[in-house]
């Protein structure tokens, strides 16, 4: 730009001494203003020359410093405009790989296990002296782990359908959480006895077994068939991993 001001400074000075030489011409005697090129003319050509030269040679020059100004120009923002847009994918990707990252770990979280999750049985019974044991399962039979923590609830049914008496007695036992993959079980032992006691000559005949997972309300109900005496007692542990005693 500075080279251009030059230029435009060599331009109005030509002009004026273009003026100055008319004036000189024109104030002259009539003898000599049939002469071709006055002695003042002729000593203002070489300077006229060299002011035509300069301007001549500032053209391409001012020429190549507005080229070199535009390409700068242009070099600079096209350089901005990269990085703007470097720095606009650079945070979209950022903000796209952390959203992702979310909405993968929420979905992977495992919650507990719901009564529709979880199917139940009573596995095999192991008999002595009066006394019988056998592992309650539950098994995950949805698509997504979940998980199981402490005792479940009991209540014994008739074959008529009527509820019988029931008493949970929760054994002295650690709970700790278990963590079921779709398929795989958790047991808890029950325990009761087929002995009168007291006062009883005879102990109710179960033929059903009402089964409400830790910590819910809704219930599974499975085939029991046992004669459970001390009024109904049925002892419990919390739920451990595997199916077996």
């Amino acid at each position: 730009m500075k080279r251009s001001s030059g230029a435009g400074r060599l331009t109005a000075l030509s002009t004026v001494m273009a003026g100055v030489l008319m004036a000189s011409a024109a104030c002259g005697s009539p003898a000599s203003s049939e002469r071709s090129v006055t002695p003042a003319a002729e000593g203002a050509l070489p300077r006229i020359a060299s002011v035509n030269a300069r301007l001549a040679d500032a053209g391409p020059k001012a020429a190549g410093a507005n080229a070199q100004l535009a390409g700068s120009t242009a070099a600079g923002a096209n350089a901005q405009l990269a990085g703007s847009t470097a720095a606009g994918a650079n945070a979209r990707l950022a903000g796209s790989t952390a959203a992702g990252s979310g909405s993968s770990g929420t979905e992977t979280a495992v919650e507990r296990c719901r009564t529709g999750a979880l199917a139940a049985r009573v596995g095999a019974v192991d008999a002595g002296a009066g006394q019988r044991y056998a592992p309650l399962v539950v098994t995950n039979r949805s698509a997504r782990a979940c998980w199981v923590y402490g005792f479940v609830g009991l209540i014994m049914i008739d074959r008529n359908g009527d509820a019988l008496r029931t008493r949970t007695r929760r054994e002295s036992v650690q709970p700790h959480r278990v963590t079921l993959r779709p398929g795989a079980g958790a047991h808890a032992r029950l325990h009761w006895t087929e002995v009168p006691s007291g006062r009883e000559t005879r102990c109710p005949a179960a033929a059903r077994l009402m089964i409400i997972p830790p910590d819910e309300v809704a219930h599974l109900e499975i085939p029991f068939t046992a004669a459970v005496c001390d009024d109904g007692r049925l002892g419990i542990t919390p739920m451990a991993p595997g199916t077996r005693l």
